[in-house]
């Protein structure tokens, strides 16, 4: 099979297209920029064909999936700056990314009727209750202009094509790029050496379950490799936790290994509206019921805390 992926640049991106080279597929790997100037991308760039592509232009997007004739398109690229969507001068621009880019590719891909992978997130639900939502669940209620963004993508995708699947992740972390354990990490860090101690505030009132884009980068070439399309729901196994207790986590791996000093942190639990609010409403109910994917014969992501352990050794 051959693959077009989408924002290599990204966490996830990068993680799919050297799984897509780990298992012997030809990958043409696109995102905006000139060239892949990330170190951490050198073996993407240099065991696939690299496409700088704006999916903003449709008639470029055309052109490069026309080119090349994916069997299979998946598509990461997205604005996931979440507060910086709520800006009045962003909204257009997350508008175009998330929105009529991937109806740009989607109309590509209906073009030569390949398969297509979708990239969402818990938020385009309302993030309320204490039950996990279901892939099936229609009830969406965006809190925020990020979450909107992602919802009307899964529709262009679900009501134009017929071989998709929408895949919604949350709590996302991964090598190549920002997230929450590099921020964590980072912060202790640099209050160990400014004051000799570190002291950090983490919400415990928000539920969910961390996603390692290396084991999703996996399952979603398993996906690619079947005709069981639909909507899934895929995060790490390990049951439910709060932010703080992921934290809490974080900090004890990082010190076992000598990321940091040990028994130099403390986190501090708060509720979400101790802690301040951000520009963006966040989920109160990250919960995803992931059923569907053992129903689907898909293996399950290993537990939260191993991939955990294996991100902070390749930190």
């Amino acid at each position: 099979m051959r693959f077009f992926v989408t924002g290599v640049a990204g966490q996830l991106g990068h993680d799919v297209v050297n799984e897509l080279v780990k298992r012997g597929y030809s990958a043409v790997a696109s995102d905006i920029h000139t060239s892949i100037q990330n170190s951490d991308n050198v073996l993407v760039a240099g065991k696939c064909v690299y496409v700088p592509l704006d999916i903003t232009d449709f008639s470029a997007v055309k052109k490069e999936v026309l080119l090349h004739k994916p069997d299979v398109i998946i598509h990461c690229a997205a604005w996931t700056c979440v507060d910086a969507a709520e800006d009045e001068e962003n909204q257009s621009k997350v508008h175009l990314i998330n929105v009529e880019g991937t109806e740009n590719l989607v109309r590509a891909a209906g073009e030569i009727g390949c398969k297509f992978i979708y990239i969402s997130t818990d938020y385009v639900f309302s993030g309320m209750g204490t039950e996990p939502w279901k892939p099936d669940c229609k009830e969406y209620a965006p809190l925020n202009v990020y979450g909107q963004s992602k919802l009307d993508g899964e529709l262009a995708v679900s009501e134009t094509l017929e071989k998709y699947f929408i895949v919604r992740i949350a709590w996302v972390f991964g090598k190549n790029g920002k997230n929450f354990i590099k921020t964590i990490v980072n912060a202790a860090k640099k209050q160990i050496d400014e004051k000799g101690c570190a002291s950090l505030r983490v919400v415990s009132d928000q539920v969910g379950t961390p996603t390692y884009t290396y084991d999703l980068a996996r399952l979603l070439v398993d996906m690619a490799e079947t005709e069981k399309y639909g909507v899934y729901h895929a995060t790490n196994e390990g049951g439910f936790i709060s932010w703080y207790e992921f934290t809490k986590e974080i900090i004890l791996q990082a010190e076992n290994i000598g990321i940091i000093e040990e028994n130099k942190t403390t986190v501090t639990p708060v509720t979400t509206e101790e802690y301040g609010l951000s520009k963006a409403r966040r989920p109160y109910n990250s919960r995803l019921d992931k059923s569907k994917l053992s129903e689907n014969g898909f293996n399950l992501l290993p537990h939260w805390k191993d991939a955990l352990t294996r991100y902070l050794k390749e930190m």
